[in-house]
């Protein structure tokens, strides 16, 4: 008997989605920095056996949309709520909702199989825990309440285990050898955004986007060229840094971790290039990935 499924990780903005995944697939696929929407896409990582396939599904943070990327980010989490086998709700001690109220309602009222987490027991104690855990089974009676550490690895493989139990009889959905369904160049992208969250502030790291032109790999390098689009002249300015300094930072960092990534050394160009208002440009939008309907 073979077992194959989605299951979907949904939750407010950084409740430890993307260290969950990771630490279900044993490879650093999600970015994680401490700031809010860090996950701008739906990633999968897909974890095998002999007798399972389980794919991850990492969503963007529920939030209230603003403008066009937060709309495109909140349909990656309604298809995550539609195509699931089993929904797992991310909270943290202290939570108490979802930052929309549909979403939740979808939530109670799931015929699918709901294991709640409630992460970051590792900062609480015995009493805030029992407290919060019968909170959460007053508001979401449908759902199993598994407290875990994300960070910690505390009761994963127990959460894991219950998934294995839930999965319905499947044929796999992927490749055996397969670890994601994006491609390599969206992981370039993704680590070089993630240094550019750790390494600015206020509203830069939310206006960029990047995008890797180049990408050739021979036996012992690869050779790669993104470009970082933000918003404005002053923000490309900001980016670069005095004589360059900051832009080689990213570069340095970026590069270590891709070269951890795929195994082999890295040559990483980086640019900065002016893409006005592209967050809010729907061909735009499209153009880097967040048409969720393709």
């Amino acid at each position: 008997m073979h077992k194959a499924g989605f299951v979907n990780i949904i939750g407010n903005p950084n409740v430890g989605k993307s260290t969950l995944m990771n630490a279900f697939v044993g490879e650093k696929l999600s970015i994680i920095t401490s700031k809010a929407q860090t996950t701008r896409h739906r990633i999968f990582g897909i974890v095998n056996g002999d007798d399972f396939q389980v794919i991850f599904s990492d969503t963007p943070g529920i939030i209230k949309p603003a403008y066009e990327l937060q709309e495109s980010m909140m349909g990656f989490v309604k298809l995550a709520l539609d195509d699931a086998d089993v929904l797992i709700y991310m909270v943290e001690i202290g939570e108490k909702a979802l930052k929309d109220e549909a979403f939740f309602n979808k939530i109670i009222q799931s015929k699918i199989p709901v294991l709640l987490l409630l992460n970051k027991i590792d900062t609480s104690n015995q009493e805030a825990l029992e407290a919060q855990v019968a909170f959460w089974k007053d508001q979401v009676p449908n759902a199993e309440i598994f407290p875990i550490s994300a960070l910690e690895n505390f009761n994963t493989q127990v959460v894991f285990n219950r998934i294995l139990e839930l999965l319905p009889e499947s044929p796999p959905f992927y490749p055996k050898d397969q670890l994601t369904d994006k491609p390599e160049r969206f992981f370039v992208n993704e680590t070089i955004r993630e240094k550019i969250l750790l390494n600015y502030k206020k509203e830069i790291p939310y206006s960029v986007e990047v995008e890797t032109e180049a990408f050739q790999e021979d036996d012992k390098i690869i050779r790669i060229q993104s470009v970082i689009m933000v918003e404005r002249d002053s923000q490309k300015g900001i980016i670069i840094g005095h004589k360059g300094s900051a832009l080689k930072k990213v570069g340095v960092e970026a590069r270590k971790d891709l070269e951890l990534f795929f195994d082999k050394q890295i040559h990483l160009e980086l640019y900065v290039k002016v893409n006005k208002n592209w967050r809010s440009n729907v061909k735009q939008l499209k153009r880097f990935g967040y048409d969720q309907k393709d």
